[in-house]
């Protein structure tokens, strides 16, 4: 077997943390059970067990880095050279003069590795204790217990936020709007009938890519421009008509913009400001249809002083007086 640092690919003065950090590294890289596909990844990742158990283990780790123990966990026997007497006695203390040689009794698990390093010692932790921390508190080795599923060590996706303003015109006609994520992407959205200012559509598997887990949504925000002369009342679009005085007494035909263009309305005469004319389907869609463009009239004098009315404003005042506030307390 190879150098236990060699396979963890830690340096030999690593602290316990970095070397504990290496293997989880490589267990999850080449568990058999992620990588069903790749008969050498039972090899793997049996070779980073083993030398785990010896990094892993303090009392075994300093066997290893002082020579007692080798690459797979078992003792070298030292001591023996400059000694004519061979192994002396091997029962007894080893003879007169003989050096004392103490044997250990090793377990070997089926990975190849001492059975009793699984135990944590000295703070480090234990293999099972590191895969069932890394499997959510399930532990389990490789070819027995719960089948493991990659998706224990996957990190999710995370949702990428963005953001459309769209005009009134947009959402009365419908079609799409393309947006630029964070992720980089450009996508198209569809714009659907009667989407609210601060609507959100989420759309799925948009967003930022996890660790070998699912990708997150992309969730657009998506806001309504405010229009210079259109306010909107749910489906319905609100306007103030201003007209003239002659076309509020004699009444007339006057032009109204509208999200489709421009239509003619009737007004008829002796309109009164603050009257609303419903143009039917006019408005924004809906689920069931359409909405209607509510155009309220507001009279509206000449910008300039007109001396020819204030003369025609008198004489009416004088001659014709009326009340507009007598029904009001």
């Amino acid at each position: 077997m190879r150098d236990p640092y060699e396979v963890l690919g830690v340096p030999r003065g690593a602290a316990a943390a970095q070397i504990k950090s290496a293997f989880r590294k490589l267990a999850k890289k080449h568990h058999p059970d992620a990588n069903k596909d790749d008969p050498k990844a039972a090899e793997r990742f049996a070779e980073a067990n083993s030398a785990y158990e010896i990094l892993g283990d303090e009392k075994k780790r300093k066997q290893f880095d002082a020579g007692e123990i080798d690459a797979e966990g078992k003792p070298r026997f030292t001591g023996f050279e400059g000694h004519p007497g061979g192994f002396g006695g091997f029962g007894g203390g080893g003879g007169a003069g003989g050096p004392d040689i103490h044997f250990e009794t090793f377990n070997w698990g089926p990975q190849g590795g001492q059975g009793g390093a699984r135990q944590s010692r000295g703070g480090f932790g234990g293999i099972d204790e590191i895969l069932k921390e890394m499997m959510g508190g399930r532990a389990r080795q490789a070819g027995g217990g719960r089948p493991f599923e990659p998706q224990e060590f996957a990190t999710p996706g995370q949702d990428a936020a963005a953001s459309v303003t769209i005009s009134l015109s947009d959402l009365a006609h419908g079609g799409s709007r393309r947006v630029h994520l964070p992720t980089g992407k450009e996508v198209d959205i569809k714009i659907p009938a009667g989407l609210s200012d601060g609507q959100q559509i989420r759309l799925k598997g948009q967003g930022f890519a996890g660790t070998g887990g699912a990708t997150g949504d992309a969730i657009v925000t998506v806001h309504i421009a405010k229009h210079p002369y259109f306010e909107r009342d749910g489906s319905n679009i609100r306007f103030e008509l201003p007209i003239t005085l002659y076309e509020a007494v004699l009444g007339g035909k006057v032009r109204v913009p509208t999200l489709d263009g421009a239509v003619e309305l009737a007004i008829p005469a002796n309109t009164n400001g603050g009257r609303t004319f419903r143009l039917k389907g006019k408005g924004l869609p809906d689920k069931t249809g359409k909405g209607d463009l509510l155009a309220t009239v507001r009279i509206a004098l000449p910008e300039q002083t007109d001396e020819d009315l204030e003369a025609l404003m008198r004489k009416w005042r004088d001659d014709k007086p009326y009340d507009p506030r007598k029904n009001l307390s």
